[in-house]
């Protein structure tokens, strides 16, 4: 079970400003949750394989090829933003 603690707590570490009646509702609903989630302990998994990908996973990227790349006159040709053969970007502070 939840409780408001724990509510509070997982609020001030998100850096959540929490009203009462927020911190109540959350704990209600998320404890509403965790209830409608408990039955699955009572479902009988014995000799059922996990499955943890409902489809199959396969690589749909292309395989890796070396090529020319661009130089970097090029590379620079359409950036307004360059200084000393670079990109330049904001400062960051």
């Amino acid at each position: 079970m939840i409780d408001k603690n724990t509510i509070e707590r997982v609020a001030k570490l998100s850096r959540l400003n929490l009203t009462e009646e927020e911190i109540e509702q959350f704990s209600k609903d998320i404890n509403n949750i965790l209830e409608a989630f408990s039955v699955i302990k009572d479902v009988n998994t014995e000799g059922i394989e996990p499955s943890f990908q409902p489809l199959e996973v396969k690589n749909v990227f292309r395989e890796d090829k070396p090529q020319e790349s661009l130089n970097q006159e090029d590379a620079l040709s359409n950036s307004k933003l360059k200084e000393k053969g670079f990109f330049k970007g904001p400062r960051a502070v």
